[in-house]
Protein backbone atom coordinates (compact mmCIF):
# COMPACT_ATOMS: atom_id res chain seq x y z
CA UNK A 1 0.00 0.00 0.00
CA UNK A 2 1.67 3.56 -1.24
CA UNK A 3 1.74 6.51 1.22
CA UNK A 4 0.41 9.81 -0.31
CA UNK A 5 3.46 11.99 0.31
CA UNK A 6 3.11 15.51 0.37
CA UNK A 7 3.68 17.68 -3.17
CA UNK A 8 4.95 20.68 -1.50
CA UNK A 9 3.42 24.15 -1.59
CA UNK A 10 2.20 25.18 -5.02
CA UNK A 11 3.47 28.92 -5.90
CA UNK A 12 3.04 31.46 -8.67
CA UNK A 13 5.95 33.31 -8.84
CA UNK A 14 5.30 37.28 -9.99
CA UNK A 15 7.94 39.57 -10.85
CA UNK A 16 8.72 41.71 -13.92
CA UNK A 17 12.59 40.76 -14.61
CA UNK A 18 12.10 37.69 -16.55
CA UNK A 19 15.80 36.19 -15.02
CA UNK A 20 14.01 36.86 -11.34
CA UNK A 21 11.11 34.65 -12.21
CA UNK A 22 13.59 31.80 -13.74
CA UNK A 23 15.72 31.55 -11.13
CA UNK A 24 13.21 31.21 -8.62
CA UNK A 25 11.34 28.70 -9.92
CA UNK A 26 14.66 26.76 -10.80
CA UNK A 27 15.46 27.55 -6.94
CA UNK A 28 11.70 26.24 -5.92
CA UNK A 29 11.84 23.15 -8.42
CA UNK A 30 15.08 21.41 -7.22
CA UNK A 31 13.78 21.76 -4.16
CA UNK A 32 10.45 19.76 -5.07
CA UNK A 33 7.97 23.03 -4.93
CA UNK A 34 6.26 23.49 -8.18
CA UNK A 35 6.01 26.82 -9.14
CA UNK A 36 2.53 26.57 -11.45
CA UNK A 37 2.29 30.06 -12.98
CA UNK A 38 4.80 33.17 -13.32
CA UNK A 39 3.31 36.62 -13.96
CA UNK A 40 5.05 39.59 -15.10
CA UNK A 41 2.75 42.46 -13.81
CA UNK A 42 -0.19 43.11 -11.01
CA UNK A 43 -2.70 41.88 -13.44
CA UNK A 44 -1.58 38.84 -14.78
CA UNK A 45 -0.81 37.84 -10.55
CA UNK A 46 -4.26 38.20 -9.88
CA UNK A 47 -5.53 36.00 -12.96
CA UNK A 48 -3.25 33.70 -11.76
CA UNK A 49 -3.73 33.46 -8.30
CA UNK A 50 -7.60 32.93 -9.08
CA UNK A 51 -6.94 30.12 -11.57
CA UNK A 52 -3.99 28.16 -10.39
CA UNK A 53 -5.19 28.63 -6.46
CA UNK A 54 -1.69 28.47 -5.40
CA UNK A 55 -0.45 27.81 -1.65
CA UNK A 56 2.03 30.90 -1.98
CA UNK A 57 2.53 33.79 -4.16
CA UNK A 58 6.24 35.33 -4.53
CA UNK A 59 4.87 38.79 -5.41
CA UNK A 60 7.39 41.89 -6.72
CA UNK A 61 6.31 44.96 -5.13
CA UNK A 62 6.74 47.23 -8.01
CA UNK A 63 5.39 45.97 -11.34
CA UNK A 64 4.17 47.40 -14.20
CA UNK A 65 0.10 47.54 -15.14
CA UNK A 66 -0.37 47.00 -11.54
CA UNK A 67 1.76 47.12 -8.52
CA UNK A 68 2.29 43.88 -5.98
CA UNK A 69 0.63 45.96 -3.32
CA UNK A 70 -3.06 46.36 -5.23
CA UNK A 71 -2.60 42.79 -6.63
CA UNK A 72 -2.19 41.87 -2.91
CA UNK A 73 -5.60 43.64 -2.22
CA UNK A 74 -7.49 42.09 -4.91
CA UNK A 75 -6.29 38.65 -3.95
CA UNK A 76 -6.73 38.28 -0.36
CA UNK A 77 -10.30 40.13 -1.23
CA UNK A 78 -11.18 37.54 -3.17
CA UNK A 79 -10.58 35.15 -1.04
CA UNK A 80 -12.84 33.72 1.85
CA UNK A 81 -11.25 34.45 5.17
CA UNK A 82 -8.19 32.76 5.84
CA UNK A 83 -8.03 30.63 2.49
CA UNK A 84 -6.77 32.42 0.35
CA UNK A 85 -2.68 32.13 -1.13
CA UNK A 86 -0.08 32.95 1.72
CA UNK A 87 1.80 35.88 -0.21
CA UNK A 88 5.76 36.82 0.17
CA UNK A 89 6.65 40.48 -1.47
CA UNK A 90 9.70 40.24 -2.84
CA UNK A 91 11.95 43.85 -2.52
CA UNK A 92 15.07 45.36 -3.20
CA UNK A 93 14.88 47.17 0.21
CA UNK A 94 14.03 46.18 3.37
CA UNK A 95 13.02 49.55 4.96
CA UNK A 96 10.22 50.18 2.26
CA UNK A 97 6.58 51.73 2.66
CA UNK A 98 5.28 49.52 0.34
CA UNK A 99 6.33 46.76 2.14
CA UNK A 100 4.72 48.43 5.41
CA UNK A 101 1.56 48.75 3.15
CA UNK A 102 1.81 45.48 1.75
CA UNK A 103 2.06 43.94 5.38
CA UNK A 104 -0.78 45.93 6.65
CA UNK A 105 -3.14 44.41 3.35
CA UNK A 106 -2.36 41.08 4.84
CA UNK A 107 1.25 39.75 3.19
CA UNK A 108 2.96 37.03 5.50
CA UNK A 109 6.37 38.86 5.10
CA UNK A 110 8.57 39.95 2.86
CA UNK A 111 12.05 38.85 0.83
CA UNK A 112 14.73 40.79 -0.37
CA UNK A 113 15.41 39.80 -4.08
CA UNK A 114 19.12 39.17 -3.06
CA UNK A 115 17.52 36.17 -0.84
CA UNK A 116 19.66 32.78 -0.51
CA UNK A 117 17.90 29.60 -1.98
CA UNK A 118 18.31 28.41 1.18
CA UNK A 119 16.37 31.18 2.87
CA UNK A 120 13.98 30.99 -0.44
CA UNK A 121 12.92 27.65 0.12
CA UNK A 122 12.99 27.97 3.95
CA UNK A 123 10.24 31.13 3.53
CA UNK A 124 7.81 29.39 1.17
CA UNK A 125 7.74 26.20 3.22
CA UNK A 126 7.12 28.58 6.64
CA UNK A 127 4.59 30.32 5.40
CA UNK A 128 2.32 27.71 3.76
CA UNK A 129 2.48 26.15 7.33
CA UNK A 130 0.66 29.04 8.20
CA UNK A 131 3.43 30.87 10.01
CA UNK A 132 4.75 34.62 9.87
CA UNK A 133 8.04 36.01 8.14
CA UNK A 134 9.26 39.10 9.86
CA UNK A 135 12.43 39.45 11.50
CA UNK A 136 11.16 41.80 14.84
CA UNK A 137 14.79 44.19 14.28
CA UNK A 138 13.01 44.50 10.36
CA UNK A 139 9.56 44.94 11.96
CA UNK A 140 10.82 47.81 14.55
CA UNK A 141 12.42 49.66 11.37
CA UNK A 142 9.67 49.74 9.20
CA UNK A 143 7.15 50.50 12.06
CA UNK A 144 9.46 53.47 13.58
CA UNK A 145 9.33 55.02 9.92
CA UNK A 146 5.52 53.88 8.43
CA UNK A 147 3.32 53.34 10.72
CA UNK A 148 0.75 55.80 12.00
CA UNK A 149 1.14 57.37 15.62
CA UNK A 150 -1.37 55.89 17.87
CA UNK A 151 -2.91 57.88 20.71
CA UNK A 152 -2.70 55.75 23.17
CA UNK A 153 -2.09 51.94 24.53
CA UNK A 154 -4.91 49.94 23.06
CA UNK A 155 -7.60 50.76 20.73
CA UNK A 156 -10.28 50.11 20.27
CA UNK A 157 -9.74 47.30 17.75
CA UNK A 158 -8.33 45.45 20.66
CA UNK A 159 -11.43 45.76 22.99
CA UNK A 160 -12.38 42.11 22.39
CA UNK A 161 -9.03 40.92 24.32
CA UNK A 162 -8.71 39.83 27.60
CA UNK A 163 -5.88 41.23 29.56
CA UNK A 164 -4.02 37.89 29.18
CA UNK A 165 -4.29 37.93 25.33
CA UNK A 166 -3.44 41.57 25.49
CA UNK A 167 -0.25 40.88 27.22
CA UNK A 168 0.68 37.62 24.45
CA UNK A 169 -0.25 40.22 21.58
CA UNK A 170 2.07 42.30 22.92
CA UNK A 171 4.83 39.84 23.37
CA UNK A 172 4.09 38.42 20.09
CA UNK A 173 4.80 42.06 18.41
CA UNK A 174 8.38 41.77 20.15
CA UNK A 175 9.15 38.56 18.68
CA UNK A 176 8.99 36.26 21.43
CA UNK A 177 8.13 32.20 19.89
CA UNK A 178 5.80 30.23 21.74
CA UNK A 179 8.61 28.82 23.76
CA UNK A 180 9.74 32.22 24.99
CA UNK A 181 6.34 32.86 25.52
CA UNK A 182 5.53 30.31 27.26
CA UNK A 183 8.76 30.49 29.73
CA UNK A 184 7.92 34.86 30.29
CA UNK A 185 4.47 34.07 30.82
CA UNK A 186 4.86 30.47 33.28
CA UNK A 187 2.10 28.85 30.89
CA UNK A 188 2.65 25.74 28.99
CA UNK A 189 2.86 26.06 24.91
CA UNK A 190 -0.19 24.53 24.50
CA UNK A 191 -1.80 26.78 26.20
CA UNK A 192 0.00 29.97 24.72
CA UNK A 193 -0.90 28.17 20.91
CA UNK A 194 -4.69 28.56 22.11
CA UNK A 195 -4.26 32.68 23.17
CA UNK A 196 -2.77 33.39 19.93
CA UNK A 197 -5.11 30.93 18.25
CA UNK A 198 -8.20 33.11 19.75
CA UNK A 199 -6.05 36.57 19.30
CA UNK A 200 -6.29 35.70 15.74
CA UNK A 201 -9.65 34.87 15.72
CA UNK A 202 -11.43 37.54 17.70
CA UNK A 203 -9.14 40.19 15.42
CA UNK A 204 -9.81 38.54 12.20
CA UNK A 205 -6.57 38.30 10.85
CA UNK A 206 -4.11 36.11 9.01
CA UNK A 207 -1.49 35.50 10.99
CA UNK A 208 1.25 36.73 12.95
CA UNK A 209 3.07 39.72 10.67
CA UNK A 210 -0.64 41.33 10.53
CA UNK A 211 -0.77 41.14 14.94
CA UNK A 212 2.35 42.75 14.66
CA UNK A 213 1.29 45.46 12.55
CA UNK A 214 -1.70 45.99 14.59
CA UNK A 215 -0.07 45.99 18.02
CA UNK A 216 2.08 49.19 17.01
CA UNK A 217 -1.05 50.97 15.06
CA UNK A 218 -3.10 50.61 18.22
CA UNK A 219 -0.34 52.13 20.50
CA UNK A 220 -0.19 48.39 22.33
CA UNK A 221 3.39 48.19 21.75
CA UNK A 222 5.86 51.61 21.65
CA UNK A 223 8.54 51.38 19.00
CA UNK A 224 10.76 52.55 21.72
CA UNK A 225 10.92 48.68 23.07
CA UNK A 226 8.32 48.48 25.89
CA UNK A 227 5.43 45.95 25.77
CA UNK A 228 1.87 47.51 27.72
CA UNK A 229 -0.71 45.68 29.35
CA UNK A 230 -4.41 47.24 29.40
CA UNK A 231 -4.38 45.26 32.88
CA UNK A 232 -1.84 47.41 34.52
CA UNK A 233 -0.70 50.61 31.97
CA UNK A 234 2.83 51.14 31.75
CA UNK A 235 3.85 48.42 33.18
CA UNK A 236 6.90 46.41 31.33
CA UNK A 237 5.66 43.23 30.29
CA UNK A 238 8.36 41.89 28.35
CA UNK A 239 11.79 42.77 26.52
CA UNK A 240 12.03 43.35 22.75
CA UNK A 241 13.88 39.29 21.33
CA UNK A 242 16.32 39.77 19.26
CA UNK A 243 17.09 37.79 15.97
CA UNK A 244 14.41 35.80 14.20
CA UNK A 245 12.53 34.83 17.48
CA UNK A 246 9.63 32.19 16.77
CA UNK A 247 9.04 33.65 12.89
CA UNK A 248 10.86 30.89 11.57
CA UNK A 249 10.30 28.13 13.94
CA UNK A 250 7.15 29.06 16.08
CA UNK A 251 3.76 27.85 15.10
CA UNK A 252 0.82 30.64 13.94
CA UNK A 253 -1.23 28.92 16.37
Amino acid sequence: MSVATDPGPRVVVADDQTLVRGGFRLILGAAGIPVVAEAADGREAVAAALKHRPDVVLMDIRMPEMDGLEATRRILAAARHGDGPRIIMLTTFDLDQYVYAALSAGASGFLLKDVSPEHLVAAVRLVRCGDALLAPSITRRLVERFAPRAAGAGGAGLAALTPRELEVLGLVARGLSNAELAATLTLSEATVKTHVARILAKLQLRDRVQAVVLAYETGLVSPGGLVFSRSAPGRRAGAAAGGWGGCWTGAAG
